[in-house]
């Protein structure tokens, strides 16, 4: 008598050329979330008030799904406390990162924001995993070789004007969104691995709707809040919301038929597909040193991440959220 084939446990996955059409997809969507941003930004629009919209909208589809699945929010006893710092984490990751693009051009802050795997396999490292192999060490410096021509150092060093604090700033805050992101993918692996992903995701965008609640009730932002003067800024509003919700929630249904441990270095094209958009709307270009920096700092963080696109980076895809959450 023949035997019932087993239930099968995992989806079968996309295609390979559907796959990573639908990661191209994702990686614009999240850059042209960034890009509204700004638009909003300049027409008056708080930071908090971005992300409130933000996170708002994606926290209440990615209710609906998990009720729609019935799925259980019971967490392990010592799993709470990690859970919150992952929410508070994803937070100040936000924070940072839109007030970067606030600051500085738009590509310019997602690209030293992209240094996140960097510190993720140092920071790694310095907790008690596995060393850099020699590969890695090699990639490393080539990410920041290219980010040196990114931030034009040599023109900066050579200029006779000195570098303006909103600039320092905007850099500063774009390298605290790579420091605390890399933070929350460790967590993520480390720490919450057993949590189901659609938990996880909606107990972190909880946190971070309240927390910017919270901030904004306080007051600790002065500004956070602050509406559009135009219907151009609540268009932008608007257009980021669906962007960024779209993507999200889009990737989250998707990811286990996306393979990404094959797939997940397609969405560095992010950073790219912010450069030609803030061109496009914005009308911001980097020097063509600047752009030859960016492609040097993506091909780096390609290779790294191609042969180690592993648990961290598919578990922050199913969990928390690829590059700003």
């Amino acid at each position: 008598m023949t035997r019932p084939a087993p239930a099968q446990t995992t989806p079968l996955p996309f295609p390979r050329h559907l796959a990573v059409l639908i990661l191209l997809c994702m990686g614009c969507a999240f850059a042209g979330n960034h890009v509204a941003a700004r638009v909003a930004f300049d027409d008056g629009a708080g930071v908090l008030l971005a992300i409130l919209m933000r996170s708002g909208g994606t926290l209440l589809v990615l209710a609906a799904i998990v009720l729609w699945q019935r799925q259980s929010l019971r967490l392990a006893p010592g799993a709470w406390r990690w859970q919150l710092l992952l929410g508070l984490l994803i937070t100040a990751q936000s924070l940072c990162l839109y007030s970067a693009v606030a600051r500085v051009p738009v590509a310019l802050a997602l690209l030293v924001a992209n240094v996140f795997p960097i510190l993720l396999a140092l920071l790694t490292w310095a907790l008690g995993g596995a060393r850099p192999t020699a590969r890695t060490a090699t990639l490393m410096g080539l990410i920041l070789l290219g980010l040196v021509f990114v931030l034009d150092v040599p023109g900066r060093l050579s200029a006779n004007s000195s570098v303006g604090p909103q600039w320092l700033l905007g850099v500063a805050l774009a390298f605290g969104a790579a420091s605390v992101f890399a933070c929350a993918l460790w967590i993520t692996d480390h720490k919450l691995s057993q949590v189901r992903g659609s938990v996880r995701s909606l107990l972190t965008i909880f946190i971070v709707f309240s927390s910017v609640n919270l901030a904004g009730l306080t007051g600790a932002l002065p500004g956070g809040l602050n509406l559009p003067a135009t219907s151009t800024g609540w268009l932008a509003l608007a257009t980021l919301v669906v962007l960024y919700g779209t993507g999200f929630i889009v990737l989250f249904i998707s990811v286990p038929r996306l393979d990404m441990q094959k797939n997940a270095p397609v969405m560095n094209i992010e950073p790219l597909a912010t450069l030609l958009m803030g061109w496009i709307v914005l009308d911001q270009m980097l020097s063509a040193g600047q752009v030859v920096g960016g492609v040097i700092v993506v091909t780096g963080i390609v290779l790294l991440t191609y042969r180690k696109s592993d648990r961290p980076h598919a578990k922050l895809t199913s969990g928390a959220k690829p590059r700003s959450l």
